[in-house]
This record gives C-alpha cells, structure tokens and sequence, in this order.
C-alpha cells in the first residue's frame, strides 16, 4: 500500500461528495450499504487493473480504450505509447473518464482530468519506480516516447455488490 493517511482521507471526501452530488438514480444503485470507501478501494485495487478510459477527441468525440491502471497515493496513473491517439487527445484536451468493473460485484467510476507526468515532473521518480516494481522493468524502456499519466479525479463513486453473511448480492 502506496496510500498515507492523508491520501485516504483525501479520497474519502472526494468519494462522500461525488455520491451526495450524484443523480438520484445513481443514489439509488449506490445506497450507503454499497457505496465502497476509500480504504475499501485502496485494499481492494492493490496492483495493476486494466482502466476503461475514455478520451476527447478534436471534434468533441468520445473515445474509448483500456490501460494498465495503477492506484498510488490514491490516484490512478498508467503509460501507454506517447504516438497513440489517447495520448494525443489528453495532451490537447486532458479531460477523461475512467472505469475499472468486476463484473456485478465492484466498480470504481471516475470523471477528471490527465496529468501528464513528463521526465522533469516531482512525482515521476517514485511513479517511475513503483511501476518499475510491478513490471520488473521501466515502462519508458518499452518505446522512444512512453506517456506517463495520473488522473486527478474531480468525481467518483466506489460501487460494492457482494453477499455479506451468507446473504446474496443485492439485485
């Protein structure tokens, strides 16, 4: 675990405000009883989890792919190649979407905007490092121009559906 406890409680206000301002049919999904805390995410999203995200395009167009999603200090950050059409778009138009679901049992919702996390950004070193970690290489190594980025949330929602005392997942 990455997480201090100022990251967690940090996280907590920003998950507590994005239900109470949620619409009241994602209030509906996400009672108290489900909505997932921050301490719940930071356990849970542990490692590598393969984010949805969600890009702007020139025209205004949403895009959709995937990357290799990483929580550190409770914010999510990932590489992919710095020619690819995602990382175009969140240079010129960093605002994105992101989601990371396990089937109907947890999901993790989140509106916000791109940092990008270039060789002279104070926060790469250790970004570079724990991603060194987990892959046993650094992900600058994998091509000529590897963008690093970090999600700085604006909105999001936790989501848990599980059986508790041998009662099944609510429907």
């Amino acid at each position: 675990m990455k997480e201090d406890e100022a990251d967690i409680d940090k996280l907590q206000q920003l998950l507590d405000r994005s239900r109470a301002g949620a619409s009241e049919h994602l209030q509906s999904i996400v009672t108290p009883a489900r909505a997932a805390s921050a301490a719940d995410l930071v356990a849970r999203l542990s490692g590598m989890h393969t984010l949805v995200l969600a890009t702007v395009s020139a025209g205004g167009r949403p895009r959709v792919s995937a990357v290799d999603g990483h929580l550190v200090r409770a914010r999510w950050v990932f590489t992919t190649s710095g020619a690819s059409v995602k990382a175009t778009d969140m240079r010129t138009r960093p605002y994105v979407s992101a989601a990371y679901l396990e089937g109907e049992s947890f999901g993790v919702f989140m509106h916000g905007t791109v940092e990008v996390l270039g060789d002279d950004h104070p926060d790469r070193p250790w970004v570079e490092e724990h991603l060194t970690q987990y892959y046993g290489v650094s992900p600058s190594t994998w091509g000529s121009d590897i963008f690093y980025g970090r999600i700085q949330p604006t909105w999001m929602v936790g989501f848990i559906n599980e059986p508790t005392d041998g009662e099944p997942a609510a429907g």
